[in-house]
């Protein structure tokens, strides 16, 4: 398949910003992920799909392989160390995935992040995909769909920007 443009969106890279570090995920990660899991026991938010820690290694290896079939680019998601300004610790997982070169599109999904997080960078709700997916635990889950388009990014970006100068 020729990925085009959208090539350049699964290629692994590292991506810093002043508050967060975006790592390609590795096998590596899996005992921070695991405290991050745990920390709050996200696993048992109804709005959140994240593994409950004995699934930490099969989620880790699910995303790896999905990477491998170029479907998805796993990042592990760490704050930055305020003392160093190197990488801290461990908050959790993100991805590009579901790329569609023939749109063109990339999304930014499988997130350790709450809706009102995502809708303060600027995303804008699409809708509800209801009863979208089972949890670990049978329950029906309702996936929330929200977006960026190209011509609202600059305004999200500068957004963003002002936000976090703000807090620095």
């Amino acid at each position: 398949m020729d990925l085009g443009w959208c090539s350049e969106f699964l290629e692994p890279v590292t991506l810093t910003g002043r508050h967060v570090i975006f790592e390609p995920l590795t096998p590596g990660h899996h005992d921070g992920l695991m405290a991050a899991a745990r920390d709050g026991e996200l696993w048992k938010l109804w709005y959140a799909a994240v593994p409950r820690p004995e699934e930490m290694a099969a989620e880790i290896h699910r995303r790896l392989a999905m990477q491998e079939q170029r479907s998805m680019l796993p990042f592990t998601t760490r704050l930055i160390d305020p003392a160093t300004g190197g990488p801290g610790r461990i908050i959790g997982m993100t991805t590009y995935c579901n790329v569609d070169a023939a749109t063109p599109r990339v999304e930014i999904g499988y997130t350790w992040q709450s809706r009102e997080a995502i809708a303060r960078l600027g995303a804008k709700q699409d809708g509800v995909l209801r009863s979208h997916r089972r949890t670990s635990d049978g329950v029906l889950r309702d996936k929330m769909v929200f977006s960026i388009l190209e011509h609202e990014w600059p305004m999200v970006r500068n957004g963003l920007e002002h936000r976090l100068a703000k807090r620095a």
